[in-house]
């Protein structure tokens, strides 16, 4: 019997989510469905459902450390990707882990939650401007988390072209501003300072978008694992997430999240139904 090929291998540094919509939970059915394997780091645990984030414990920086060795040392990584880091302390860990690794890196600077809870102490901001995005190869923030590192107020799309110099500023190799809190289509600004691109989609008509941001993230450091450059991995990562915010289904009695098997035939909305959601 053949023995399959290995498959791309991709990190996740970030929290979990006991709902399933975002955090460590999200990565992993974004990755799964991408093709790669997904691994983890679980930097804290959350209490969490569709209306909000109930607690938050952090987990040691030793235990941190200890697991991200474990990891790539033993098994390695085409990829990283980086979430909900709380304190300057682990910031600063996971930036050191990060500098050591070669391997691309996807920094999503989770700040807020989508119901507005904050998952990033006031004290870690200056570890994340000086320690955790010169180690980006992509740096991801919407706009809030914008205004948050750089202190630049996005309204328009002009506002994009000068947050993602204020993000470049800080060291990343590129910036990816996610538009998608402006009225009218979703769209979102890569820039590495020299080349510039614009990714368009619809606004669609569904609320149900928890974990957007988990899930872009995490489909870039699959397309990026997979031997995609940024500009197309970035294309490839939007149009999968679209698909999912397309699907996304009620869940609980807040927002719900968006469906990470909508192409795969695994959405968790398929069983209530009694068919699979397909997306686009």
């Amino acid at each position: 019997m053949d023995i399959p090929s290995r498959p791309c291998r991709v990190l996740t540094v970030a929290g979990s989510d006991s709902g399933g919509g975002a955090g460590i939970q999200a990565d992993l059915k974004t990755m799964l469905a991408l093709g790669v394997h997904g691994m983890s780091v679980l930097t804290a645990v959350t209490a969490q459902n569709s209306l909000g984030v109930q607690g938050v414990w952090e987990l040691p920086d030793e235990a941190v450390r200890t697991q991200y060795r474990s990891v790539v040392d033993d098994i390695g990584v085409q990829a990283v990707k980086t979430g909900m880091l709380s304190s300057a302390t682990l910031v600063a860990t996971v930036a050191e882990l990060l500098a050591d690794t070669d391997a691309p890196a996807v920094v999503d600077p989770v700040g807020v939650s989508k119901h507005g809870d904050s998952l990033l102490a006031e004290s870690a901001l200056d570890a994340v401007r000086h320690r955790l995005m010169p180690v980006a190869t992509v740096a991801t923030p919407n706009l809030d988390e914008v205004a948050q590192l750089t202190g630049v107020q996005v309204r328009d799309e002009a506002g994009m072209t000068r947050a993602a110099e204020a993000v470049l500023a800080l060291g990343p190799a590129w910036a990816l501003i996610k538009g998608g809190h402006l009225p009218g289509d979703a769209v979102d600004l890569l820039t590495d300072g020299t080349e510039t691109h614009w990714y368009r989609a619809p606004r669609l008509d569904n609320r149900h978008t928890h974990g957007t941001g988990c899930t872009l993230a995490s489909a870039l450091a699959s397309h990026l694992a997979l031997g995609h450059p940024v500009p197309e991995a970035v294309g490839l990562a939007k149009e999968y997430l679209t698909g999912a915010i397309e699907a996304g289904f009620a869940l609980g009695a807040g927002i719900g999240p968006v469906d990470h098997g909508w192409r795969i035939g695994g959405g968790a909305n398929a069983g209530e139904k009694g068919s699979v959601s397909t997306g686009k």
